[in-house]
């Protein structure tokens, strides 16, 4: 087990729009919202109805298969709506704030006096329980079957995305309670990474192994740092939970309350002031994004999350669940003539073939969401290979999962992959492939067939 992780292959994609080290609060949101589909594969049951009021911490709904599972609501106030969408599936719970914010009590807690179970009950009852996810399939963990580890990922490498770093900053205690409750929750280690500089407030912490990391993106992902820590084999269940999701259980567990404060890196070249917001989950995105202003209002995309895995959100829309970057660069809705056939100097590639960003490793770019080109059948370039840090084979795995081969994905590796973890081949993909989507639907089968 290295406690050294040196990544060599990957590709860092270093955009203009970084967000500054300053700390705001964002414009107050009016109504927030919580989107099922922020938690794959899970179908909600309503608890609670369309008028109710609600405290921060009371639950909006539970898991159909498992009511355990319950999903709290972010703030006080009214359920003013329950959207609903094709054959009344709900696509979102929309709660109208109150001006001063109540809480649901929960008891808080000793954790060095609590047994694993007692924290389980305690995750679960309260809320928290769906920040923690599991490999393989990356879905919400499964309370009934222990991990033999848990990871925690405080290396950022995604492109804009918010530093763990200066996020955590100050939450020592709350990040110290969070991962002794964690930590009785698996017979193995929590294992937490960080970067070489030994800056980050996840260092020292006790009930931890620390792991430093280096190396381009991908490195900050929790598979790639899985892989080389503890692989994942047929059978084994290994939980992940994000770096910022742990202040809120800790909070939870020091104050008894539920406490849903995301501190957001509004990011990005269309950004006029690029900084940090401090708001709460399913806020408003405009709250944010037109605190600080933006260029080209009518030709920007907003995304909630990084700008390879986020999503793609209307001005109107809402901060993921497990989202604490907001991303706006320009649309891309032009065309170059003869894009193709000419030297390139203002985007990034991993080829040398007429581009020229490998000159220049430390140049920022000003990049659009133009994707280059159409959709086609995959093309045999052998590029994938070199952003890609697992001992697999990407493009065998991509076509393992298109035409549903389940013991093809099985050999290949599938257990130990992400959606997130094909971003990058994705982007640098010829073919246009869409390959988290591709590796969502194989995930899925396999969940459905082999469980």
């Amino acid at each position: 087990m290295s406690k050294d992780i040196r990544i060599r292959k990957g590709l860092d994609i270093k955009l203009v729009g970084e967000a500054e080290k300053i700390t705001v609060d964002a414009t107050r949101s009016n109504v927030y919202a919580i989107k099922p589909d922020d938690f794959h594969g899970i179908i909600p049951k309503v608890i609670a109805k369309q008028g109710t009021e609600v405290k921060a911490g009371d639950p909006l709904f539970h898991s159909k298969s498992n009511d355990n599972i319950l999903f709290p609501s972010p703030v006080s106030g009214e359920i003013v709506e329950i959207v609903r969408g094709a054959k009344r599936k709900i696509l979102a719970f929309k709660i109208l704030a109150d001006q001063e914010q109540q809480y649901a009590s929960f008891e808080a807690k000793d954790v060095n006096a609590m047994s694993g179970e007692e924290v389980k009950t305690h995750l679960l009852a309260s809320g928290c329980w769906p920040f923690i996810k599991q490999r393989p399939y990356d879905v919400i963990a499964n309370p009934d079957v222990a991990p033999k580890a848990i990871f925690i990922s405080g290396y950022t490498t995604a492109p804009l995305a918010a530093e763990s770093n200066y996020v955590l900053e100050g939450k020592e205690k709350e990040l110290q309670t969070a991962i002794t409750a964690l930590s009785k929750l698996t017979k193995g280690e929590v294992h937490v990474s960080t970067s070489k500089k030994g800056d980050s407030p996840l260092v020292g912490l006790d009930n931890s192994t620390v792991h430093t990391v280096s190396g381009p993106h991908p490195a900050g992902n929790v598979s790639v740092q899985i892989a080389k820590i503890d692989p994942i084999n047929k059978g084994e269940v290994v939980w992940v939970v994000n770096p910022q999701d742990l202040i809120i259980i800790g909070e939870l567990l020091l104050t008894g309350k539920f406490n849903a404060e995301r501190l957001v890196a509004l990011a990005g070249s269309s950004v006029k002031a690029p900084k940090y917001y401090r708001t709460k989950i399913g806020a408003e995105v405009a709250s944010v994004v037109y605190s600080s202003g933006v260029n080209d209002e009518g030709n920007i995309r907003v995304i909630s999350g990084d700008v390879l895995t986020g999503e793609n959100v209307k001005p109107d829309g809402y901060l993921g669940y497990y989202n604490n970057t907001i991303s706006v660069i320009p649309e891309g809705d032009d065309y170059e003539f003869f894009g193709w056939n000419k030297p390139v100097f203002n985007k990034i590639s991993p080829s040398r073939a007429l581009t020229f960003s490998w000159l220049f490793p430390n140049k920022k770019y000003d990049l659009n969401t133009n994707t280059n080109g159409e959709h086609r059948a995959f093309v045999v370039t052998g590029s994938y290979e070199s952003v890609f840090p697992f001992d697999i084979y990407p493009l065998q795995l991509l076509k393992a999962c298109a035409v549903n081969d389940l013991d093809a994905m099985e050999q290949l590796g599938m257990y130990e992959v992400a959606p997130e973890d094909f971003a990058l081949t994705e982007f640098i993909c010829v073919s246009k492939q869409p390959h988290q989507k591709i590796v969502r639907e194989g995930l899925d089968l396999m969940l459905k067939e082999i469980g």
